[in-house]
């Protein structure tokens, strides 16, 4: 996967990527011609007369242009998710299963360190491909189930993204420290209440809460505010748990 070298943003908030080896945006507002030379801030204009501003990516950027094999968490799930458990620099997480790598791959851009299990080797291929595609150097992919446990001690964050999380509770428990929180993403109710009952009994966790994030768009422009018809609704639900002992 060639890596984005520059973004054009149209005043209008229209975003187009540039990769590596090419030097022409080709866009439905026209060709703008060798915009890697074009200095960040700076104006190009399209053949067709369309003016767009010339920048460098962020990391949010290229992340939007990952390849995607599985369903991957969406962004307003995961901010929910490094909002709650605090992730930052000296975090260490351990992730499942890997599917695309979207889930994992963000947080290591903010975590010192991941590892990632997955099952599936066609999805490990996906995660290699977009863990080189964003440069990370912070981040394992591991060929196990996590079911039958976790190789890392000490860590501060699991979060689950597979079929059966309740099966992995016991994985996560030997694998966290003290105060660690595990987090399970279901996209449905009975896998979250069979989850959610299941850290119930189990005198390690305490369960903090269940939630659904809906993320609604707003449209203003001048007088005229309101929702926009379309939004990003059921996505999955997140269970938040502390590891006790």
């Amino acid at each position: 996967m060639a890596s984005i070298k520059r973004v054009l943003s149209t005043p209008d908030g229209d975003h187009f990527y540039v990769r590596e080896g090419e030097k022409d945006c080709h866009t439905q507002y026209g060709v703008a011609k060798d915009v890697l030379k074009a200095k960040d801030g700076s104006k190009v204009v399209s053949n067709t007369g369309k003016e767009f501003f010339v920048f460098s990516p962020f990391y949010a950027d290229i992340y939007k242009k990952i390849k995607r094999g599985a369903q991957i968490i969406p962004l307003k799930d995961i901010g929910l998710i490094v909002a709650e458990t605090g992730i930052g620099k000296e975090s260490v997480i351990v992730d499942a299963g890997a599917g695309s790598g979207a889930l994992s791959c963000f947080l290591a851009h903010i975590a010192k360190e991941v590892v990632t299990y997955e099952i599936r080797e066609d999805f490990m291929e996906i995660v290699k491909k977009n863990i080189s595609f964003l440069g990370l150097k912070n981040i394992m992919i591991k060929h196990k189930n996590i079911y039958e446990g976790i190789d890392e001690k000490n860590v501060d964050v699991v979060t689950l993204d597979v079929p059966e999380p309740w099966k992995a509770i016991d994985s996560a428990a030997d694998a966290l420290k003290a105060g660690g929180f595990l987090v399970a993403y279901c996209p449905t109710i009975p896998q979250t209440a069979d989850f959610v009952n299941a850290i119930h009994d189990n005198t390690r966790f305490t369960h903090i809460k269940t939630v659904e994030v809906i993320e609604r768009e707003w449209e203003v422009a001048g007088r005229k505010v309101r929702p926009k018809s379309t939004s990003i609704g059921h996505s999955g639900i997140l269970s938040f748990c502390r590891k006790l002992q």
